[in-house]
């Protein structure tokens, strides 16, 4: 199948500090891959190198065939962190000004939500249509490739959810799409997923093949509070949902021993981790240990 973006074995340094180091991944088309990771991992670094907006040090980058300088800009669509749109001019003139750029002669129409706001200026709409904004612009001439630096960041979860569907639309339609999120919902809406922490790619496949070796102690109890109290002060990686408490990447029978030393009543089972839980630890545990 042709690989529409190919990294292998991407570095990128600034001064001494590698922001992306030894990163490979592969988009194909029709397909939905998710670069996950907390802010500062590299994501963006990485997009950008891809993109040719940031020469690498090392490695190989190719876009739709070609090193990234040389790649069909009209193949790509692109929606950055910034939206890449003018705050000055009206929702219609951006538009206009992204079909004249990319030879589009017959722009589709607008959404609803954007007819009703086509001559105001961008910086006067509301964030959530200034992102169906630049999804709209990123999509005028129909590429083949569709880059995201964080669509969704900002917005509430109904346009969320709007953004996703498009998303799953030009997917099935037959573009590669690779987005960055930190959402763990987002992220198990991608086909496959390459996880990073500081500057490398520690996971990746799908969120199975991430979650399948990590477990859960998940507790419940009457004094809930109390069981909570209990495990946070034995400094074990507890979360709370609900009146529930989980503890990612330990054994139930470590969490039943520090609930029994504390005199907390609880029932202890085991379930497989969530996909935000296995992230946490695989982020741990690739951490460098002391020297």
């Amino acid at each position: 199948m042709t690989v529409l973006v190919r990294a292998d074995d991407v570095t990128k340094r600034f001064g001494r500090f590698a922001a992306v180091e030894d990163m490979s991944l592969e988009v194909r088309p029709g397909e939905i891959v998710g670069l996950l990771g907390s802010n500062g991992a590299g994501k963006t670094t990485l997009l950008r190198v891809l993109l040719g907006l940031e020469a690498a040090d090392a490695g190989r980058v190719e876009v739709l065939g070609d090193p990234p300088a040389d790649a069909d800009r009209h193949a790509l669509g692109y929606v950055p962190q910034g939206l890449g749109l003018s705050q000055s001019l009206s929702v219609r003139q951006n538009v206009d000004f992204m079909a004249a750029t990319f030879s589009v002669r017959h722009a589709p129409a607008l959404p609803a939500a954007l007819q009703a706001v086509a001559d105001e200026p961008v910086g006067r709409i509301g964030l959530g249509r200034q992102r169906q904004l630049a999804f709209h612009c990123a999509l005028l001439h129909s590429p083949r490739l569709l880059v995201l630096d964080e669509p969704t960041s900002g917005v509430d979860p109904l346009a969320r959810a709007r953004l996703w569907d498009t998303i799953h639309a030009q997917a099935e339609a037959g573009t590669g799409v690779l987005v960055t999120t930190h959402y763990m919902q987002e992220g198990e809406q991608c086909d496959r997923l390459v996880i990073m922490s500081r500057g490398r790619g520690v996971a990746r496949g799908t969120v199975d093949d991430i979650t399948a070796s990590s477990r859960t102690a998940v507790v419940r109890a009457e004094d809930w509070a109390a069981a909570f109290a209990a495990l946070d002060d034995a400094e074990l990686p507890v979360v709370l949902a609900g009146r529930t408490s989980r503890v990612a990447g330990t054994e139930p029978g470590d969490v039943r021993a520090v609930l029994d030393a504390a005199g907390v009543d609880a029932e202890v089972t085991a379930e497989p981790a969530t996909l935000e839980e296995a992230m946490v630890l695989i982020e741990q545990s690739s951490r460098p240990g002391p020297r």
